[in-house]
């Protein structure tokens, strides 16, 4: 049996699977946050979270191509079971820090957002 193959497979599949999924939350959850940064401005904020996801996708994409050849070999199920395991574990480790990442950036510009909106009042 090819362990290569099904390596890939279930590295490839799982790894898109969790980059799509996290991907559609950042996406749902993260346009309140952008409609407050810009003001009501929904079809500013749904561009712009429509541009954060495609980016996410690619920076994600990437790093799963560009981590997907093993050159050690695999010579059974157990060795493929902890390949990947380390692989997914670093792609779900870049996902988590993309979260935090999001949420900082959100959480700045929505700050900045009410700052700005209280020197207008305040004025």
């Amino acid at each position: 049996m090819n362990y290569f193959i099904l390596t890939y497979t279930f590295y490839i599949a799982i790894s898109i699977a969790l980059t799509i999924w996290v991907a559609k939350v950042l996406f749902k959850n993260g346009r309140i946050f952008l409609v407050d940064i810009f003001h009501g401005n929904v079809l500013l904020a749904d561009s712009v979270n429509k541009l954060l996801v495609v980016g996410f996708y690619l920076i994600n994409l990437g790093y799963v191509s560009l981590a997907l050849k093993e050159s050690s070999s695999i010579p059974s199920t157990q060795v493929v079971i902890e390949v990947l395991s380390y692989k997914l574990g670093c792609i779900i480790l870049i996902l988590g820090g993309m979260h935090f990442l999001n949420l900082y950036v959100f959480f700045k510009l929505r700050h900045r957002a009410q700052a700005i909106t209280n020197e207008a009042n305040n004025s």
